[in-house]
């Protein structure tokens, strides 16, 4: 080494420099709240003008709920948490009326929410929400095509739903521009009420035919609106009340309920499908991409209950195409989300979230009992819908008499 060059510093020694040469950099001390007693902050003494927080001596504190604490209270408009909360409707034996009866022309009753509260608490709101929790189980573990018994008032029934599909092929559609109510609809709905008193009798023994007064109404009301042109869950829902009146009389009794659901509500679907198609009917009140469907809400828990404990099919299923066109025959669920795939373009999570979360449901049993309490709060709980709604003797309007 060159003792007559400058020689390379030690790294202490820079270090050294450095810190000289660059002042150590200042902390900012951020003052507490104050002491009451000497109006320093309690953390470094020094005087500071923060005020302190409110002392809860004398006041009680807040209330704070633990973060763990189950959610019980909801908004009150919250339908989506209303229903989780609300127990699965149970099944109910229909309450048989006894002869002689006074039948009667039903009429509306339905007005405000408290209307609704009354109905579906009363009763017979209970009793026929029940009926269509025992159509539901009827059809548990069955496909369409299994064997069950059909009685003479199923094979009525059937004849008088195949006589209407008939009539829409006698009457074809108006040449018109509307997207939606092709007018040969009411031709249509003229020939199903010139005719519908006769396929009333054509059900009913002897000593009940004076109830055609109080059931023709329902069953009018099954198919849709001739004023709007328009189809929606409250029709379906007076087909249901139409069978309900039948089964209270005891013309459809239990062990017609399998048959009912697989051989009559089929039928049913295929004339309302057609209906639909021919005459596009315009989905009256429908829910858009969040509702199950533009017209139907039934056949989705009569499905559900058919694939219940099902070994291969899941809720997760319906997104495998193979499965929807080979099995859509056998199985309602299927039948509709092939519908739906058919008059709905695009992806199905973007025209259907509604299906689509729903096909996220673990099993079978939970979507049916999901879709029992949807329709009792969605159709049944809602006044736009059962504001059309009749009542008579078959379906009463219990009054509240109040005593002093």
């Amino acid at each position: 080494m060159d003792p007559s060059k400058p020689q390379p510093m030690e790294i202490h020694q820079l270090e050294d420099e450095e810190s000289q040469k660059t002042p150590p950099p200042t902390t900012t001390h951020h003052h507490h709240y104050t002491n009451t007693n000497t109006n320093c902050c309690v953390s470094c003494g020094e005087p500071t003008n923060l005020t302190p927080p409110t002392s809860w001596s004398g006041i009680s504190p807040p209330n704070y709920r633990p973060i763990r604490s189950p959610a019980i209270n909801f908004p009150p408009n919250n339908t989506q948490q209303s229903i989780i909360l609300t127990p699965v409707p149970k099944s109910q034996t229909v309450t048989l009326i006894s002869l002689p009866h006074n039948f009667q022309h039903p009429s509306k009753k339905i007005h405000s929410p408290n209307d609704i509260s009354h109905f579906s608490n009363s009763p017979s709101g209970l009793n026929f929400l029940g009926f269509i929790v025992s159509l539901s189980d009827s059809i548990r573990g069955h496909k369409i095509s299994d064997p069950c018994l059909i009685s003479e008032t199923v094979n009525t029934i059937i004849s008088i739903l195949d006589t209407l599909i008939k009539y829409i092929d006698e009457i074809p559609p108006a040449q018109q521009s509307s997207r939606y109510g092709n007018y040969s609809y009411r031709v249509w709905h003229e020939r199903l009420t010139q005719n519908s008193e006769t396929f009333m009798l054509s059900l009913l023994p002897e000593e009940l035919r004076c109830a055609v007064v109080e059931i023709v109404a329902y069953f009018l009301d099954s198919f849709g609106n001739a004023s709007r042109i328009d189809y929606g869950t409250g029709h379906e829902t007076n087909f249901v009340a139409w069978l309900y009146c039948l089964a209270r009389m005891n013309v459809a009794t239990e062990r017609d309920y399998h048959a009912v659901v697989s051989r009559v509500f089929v039928k049913y679907l295929e004339l309302m499908r057609k209906l639909q198609m021919i005459y596009c009917l315009e989905p009256a009140g429908s829910h858009g991409v969040w509702g199950l469907d533009d017209y139907h809400f039934l056949p989705f828990i009569f499905g559900s209950s058919q694939l219940i404990d099902h070994k291969y099919m899941k809720p997760k299923s319906i997104h495998n195409q193979d499965i929807v066109e080979n099995f859509s025959g056998e199985y309602m669920y299927l039948s509709c989300i092939e519908f739906v795939k058919k008059v709905k373009k695009g992806l199905f999570a973007e025209h259907s979230p509604l299906l689509d979360d729903i096909s996220a449901v673990a099993n079978w049993s939970k979507v049916n009992g999901g879709l029992l309490k949807m329709y009792k709060a969605e159709v049944l709980g809602k006044v736009p819908i059962m504001q059309h709604f009749l009542f008579g003797s078959l379906i009463n309007w219990y009054v509240v008499y109040f005593t002093c």
